[in-house]
């Protein structure tokens, strides 16, 4: 029963059908963007599904192949017999309008899509089992699917590709820095990364008390700082923290006031300047906290797309930590790392999508503390599952004093940061920084002492 109120365009059906009957090759053009449900008119989505299966099996396409497939799969009465069919044949159709029909039943298909989507999830809001921020997720990604409704992605020629890359060398050729991703801060880190560069997962791993917490909120102000103007957009959330406390930390670093006289409020006249000026400056960057303790994957990539989409974009995204994270309502019955790793994959997705790149900490399993050699290693990463994989970049930190047994060694400030897979350049490298621990402060050095490192 065709409904008169529903999106459609016959005609449009009829002529692109017809056009692939006089001309079998149109096929070829008409499958890579269209399917049989995209086809409203029941006979004409049956005629249509028999020429994609002649087309799948090598077999020319026409009214009388097109007949005999329909006849030999009982269809043919359902497609309006071969008086229907010979009628779609006989009109003089010109095949150069094909991609206007093309178009034309696209269209329709997709207005009739989306009303299919709203109506089902008008249902799914009416059940008082369904959770409110899980019905807001569904909601916005249904939209966020029908935005992007496309059968197939082209392929791209080798000239584009090759202008793509062209374009991408003369504008880093025009940049006055040596890096084509944002700035760190960090040179020596810059130097290993060329930055960090959009879509790029980075996951930056460590036991606890290495200081990660510290240097991701460093890399986060000095981002939010020195890219896009001083207006670099920065999203922080963080599991275990409040707001507060975070903008504690940053304020403890930036004016180098320890952290204890920090909390007691009990200011020379000296760290009162340092304190108001450090607010200032701090007050002029664009880092936006969301301290949620219970949230998801789903949580985090909602409210990332909303800041994308307004006025002030989105450049950079810091989580802490990964492991932190709830798994979805979906994943019931999956095992820890299972859910790590669905959780590693969608943040990986999340930053393709946003072209954005998405700092992610990780905990490391307690396997380190049994070596004599405690520096990190990739088997190390706690419920690493598929973390390993889908990560373009893994940074572990490692703070030898923390396990010294003296005073004077667990007073040692180098830090090694190994980086340890690095998809866009070297891996396997270790830079340092000075870790300042009562200003929550890395300070890159180049000025290692040959023994730092070397077993007690």
């Amino acid at each position: 029963m065709i409904n008169p109120t529903v999106p459609k365009n016959i005609e449009a059906e009829i002529s692109l059908l017809g056009c692939i009957l006089i001309d079998g090759a149109q096929m070829l053009a008409v499958a890579d963007e269209l399917d049989e449900e995209d086809f409203y008119d029941p006979k004409n989505k049956l005629i249509f599904k028999a020429m994609l299966d002649l087309q799948n099996e090598g077999k020319a396409i026409d009214l009388t192949t097109v007949l005999t497939n329909l006849t030999n799969n009982g269809k043919l009465d359902a497609a309006g017999g071969a008086a229907y069919l010979t009628e779609v044949s006989s009109h003089s159709y010109t095949t150069s309008y094909v991609d206007s029909y093309i178009e034309l039943v696209k269209s329709t298909s997709l207005k009739r899509h989306t009303i299919e989507r709203l109506n089902n999830l008008l249902s799914v809001g009416m059940d008082p089992k369904v959770e409110a921020n899980d019905y807001l997720t569904e909601a916005e990604q249904v939209i966020f699917d029908l935005s992007k409704n496309k059968k197939t992605t082209a392929f791209v020629k080798m000239q584009e590709a090759l202008d793509k890359v062209r374009e991408n060398v003369d504008f880093n050729a025009q940049n006055d820095k040596d890096i084509v991703g944002l700035d760190t801060g960090y040179q020596n880190l810059n130097e290993k990364t060329l930055g960090f560069q959009a879509s790029q997962l980075i996951i930056l791993a460590a036991r606890p008390g290495m200081g990660k917490s510290a240097l991701a909120m460093n890399i986060a102000a000095n981002i939010a700082r020195l890219n896009n103007g001083g207006h670099a957009r920065v999203a922080v959330f963080n599991l275990e923290m409040s707001y507060d406390q975070l903008a504690e930390r940053m304020i403890a670093s930036e004016a180098n006031i320890d952290s204890k006289t920090l909390k007691s409020g009990k200011f020379t006249s000296v760290q009162s300047k340092a304190f108001n000026a450090a607010s200032a400056r701090l007050s002029q960057i664009d880092v936006e906290f969301d301290d949620s303790g219970n949230t998801t994957v789903e949580d985090i990539r909602t409210k990332c797309r909303k800041l994308k989409a307004s006025d002030g974009g989105l450049d950079f995204v810091v989580i802490d930590y990964l492991q932190l994270i709830n798994s979805s309502h979906n994943s019931k019955g999956k095992s820890r790392t299972e859910e790590v790793s669905d959780i590693s994959r969608q943040l990986k997705l999340m930053a393709r999508e946003l072209g954005i790149p998405v700092l992610a900490l990780s905990q490391l399993s307690r396997k380190a503390e049994e070596r004599d050699d405690k520096r990190p290693m990739m088997s190390d990463l706690r419920e690493s599952g598929a973390i390993e994989q889908d990560a373009d970049i893994i940074m572990f930190l490692y703070r030898r004093g923390y396990y010294s047994k003296s005073e004077e060694g667990r007073n040692d400030p180098i830090t090694e940061l190994e980086i340890a897979k690095n998809r866009a350049g070297q891996s396997g490298v270790k830079i340092y920084f000075n870790f300042i621990g009562k200003y929550y402060k890395f300070e890159a050095t180049n000025d290692v002492p040959s023994d730092s490192f070397k077993e007690e």
